[in-house]
């Protein structure tokens, strides 16, 4: 018996590759580098991101003490630092020699800002170099690898930019890149006057359909070596478990499904029917979850977002579905203990990993701290049968009959609360909604008890009349609001840029109460099994709604 059991443990079998296809890189180069910076224009652009024009205030400084015939000329992005701004691209190609951008802080202002250094020296014909903090090294390499600019001229200064005084960050500037370990301003200087080395070819890659046969316990290796699992333990996709998953819906297996990526600028993947069905297997879904996965997929939202806020992604489900496939919408529905939520959201996650090209903490993911939610991407359907109101797919313009995913996307902040009271159940609900962060709509997660309550409190017998009322009664002082960090980070740009309600907001005298978020961002979801009326708000926005019947 022994014999028989080591024999198998040493058969090798075949699995299929759960990785997507990357996006083909186009070669670009860059723009001739100055022969001296004497005498030239040199234009500082900040990203308007946590404080980067504080530590180009200090290179400015720097260039008038050790280079005083250097002109310098400091300018701000337009608009909010994900937006491109060829308007301050033509404004520096006709009336400056070179430039300088930063700072990249974040998961998403260092790809933006690695993205716009390279359009600018390689589409304007500017030299520019990029300033990143340490953290984002392997992120903007990435990226500019895959601009076609592996060699894109950056330089490194320590993290954090926010909140140093201006000493510190002239100590920055003055002391040594923490990556390359030169001097920040060598680095700058030098990649403004000197020729980039020259580049390999990228030659265009494709991903395998199989990995090569290994023994079961070597093939759970190579997959946790390669970063293509959670870290929990998982299916092998072997070819009859795969068959099993497409046999489930009349999509082809070579169809493609979308395109994802961890974040902005680092380039789309694609995926077909096959490759999501691998990832299905690799989570411990059942081949009927399979049309719910896939819809997920569709979407293109990603579940493994790279954000350094840590943000993290939730799904409701609607529609007969729930009951085909035994979700759970009653107690414990977003929590464990059902197959269909866990593995389900699970599968959406290790999708999201694997078919955008990674998600690898301090490569392709830098969410800060990490969130618990993403390990099952809170995965859960609506008790439709218990709410007072209409389901949130039927509210978002679906038949009831039809099933769908609604997707959102932030899940950063929780408020969480028992019923309503009878005489301060509006102010507590105030309380509440002061505590949900300020660039996420507030999700109302409601036990169908909590639901009745709202309309014995309240009147709200539809869910528009509550939604109206919870955009009216979630206000700050304009002075608070505008102060608050991710506000000045996401929301100030664009309102300098104009953009409604936004600008009129900023108008506003600093003790007027003005609304926290806009009416269309406000959404609320019935779950639960009555134990009792606990409900919270979740701080997400809306992402996607995917119809699964599309996907059968």
């Amino acid at each position: 018996m022994l014999d028989k059991v080591v024999a198998r443990s040493a058969e090798k079998i075949t699995v299929l590759n759960p990785v997507g296809y990357p996006p083909k890189v186009q070669r670009r180069t860059a723009s001739a580098r100055l022969e001296t910076l004497d005498g030239k224009t040199i234009y500082l652009i900040d990203c308007r991101f946590d404080d980067s024009i504080e530590l180009l205030k200090q290179v400015q400084a720097w260039f008038t003490t050790h280079m005083p015939s250097v002109t310098t000329k400091l300018v701000s992005l337009s608009n909010y630092y994900g937006h491109d701004d060829p308007k301050t691209w033509e404004e520096i190609k006709a009336n400056g020699d070179a430039a300088i951008i930063g700072v990249g802080h974040c998961s998403t202002c260092a790809p933006a800002t690695a993205t716009h250094a390279i359009n600018l020296d390689t589409k304007y014909g500017v030299p520019t170099v990029a300033i990143h903090t340490e953290k984002f090294d392997k992120v903007v390499k990435s990226v500019a690898k895959m601009a076609g600019l592996a060699n894109a001229p950056c330089v490194f200064v320590p993290q954090p930019v926010m909140g140093k005084s201006a000493t510190e960050l002239a100590a920055y500037v003055n002391g040594k890149d923490p990556i390359r370990g030169q001097p920040v301003m060598q680095g700058i200087i030098e990649g403004l006057t000197q020729g980039l080395a020259s580049e390999a070819v990228v030659a265009d890659r494709s991903t395998p359909r199989l990995v090569d046969p290994d023994t079961e316990e070597n093939l759970h290796q190579l997959f946790l070596d390669n970063n293509w699992t959670d870290k929990l333990p998982i299916v092998l996709p072997t070819q009859e478990r795969v068959a099993a998953m497409l046999a489930q819906t009349s999509r082809k297996p070579d169809e493609v499904v979308g395109r994802m990526q961890p974040t902005a600028n680092r380039g789309l993947w694609e995926y077909t029917v096959e490759k999501v069905a691998v990832n299905a297997v690799i989570a411990g879904a059942r081949p009927e979850y399979f049309p719910v996965i896939l819809a997920l997929a569709a979407s293109g939202v990603s579940a493994r977002g790279s954000t350094s806020s840590s943000a993290s992604a939730m799904v409701v489900v609607n529609g007969p579905i729930r009951h085909e496939i035994e979700m759970n919408c009653g107690i414990g529905a977003m929590g464990p203990y059902n197959h269909a939520n866990a593995t389900i959201g699970r599968a959406y996650g290790l999708l999201s990993q694997n078919l955008q090209g990674g998600s690898v903490p301090g490569e392709t993911f830098m969410g800060s701290i990490g969130n618990n939610y993403t390990y099952n991407s809170i995965t859960f359907a609506e008790n439709e049968e218990r709410s007072p109101w209409e389901p949130l797919h039927v509210q978002k313009g679906f038949k009831p009959e039809q099933s769908t995913v609604t997707i959102f996307y932030g899940c950063r902040s929780t408020t969480f609360s028992l019923g309503l009271r009878e005489k301060y159940w509006q102010e507590h609900v105030r309380d509440m909604l002061r505590g949900t962060d300020a660039i996420t709509g507030p999700v109302l997660l409601l036990d169908p008890i909590t639901a009745n309550q709202f309309i014995d409190r309240g009147g709200f017998d539809t869910k528009k009349k509550l939604i109206r009322w919870i955009w009216e009664n979630a206000t700050m002082p304009a002075a608070r609001y505008w102060d608050l960090q991710l506000v000045q980070n996401y929301r100030y740009p664009r309102a300098t840029y104009g953009e409604e309600p936004l600008a009129t907001k900023l108008k506003a005298a600093a003790t007027e109460e003005i609304n926290v978020f806009e009416e269309k961002d406000v959404n609320v979801v019935v779950v639960g099994g009555e134990a009792n009326g606990y409900w919270q708000i979740m701080g997400a926005n809306e992402r996607a709604v995917v119809c699964i019947d599309d996907w059968r």
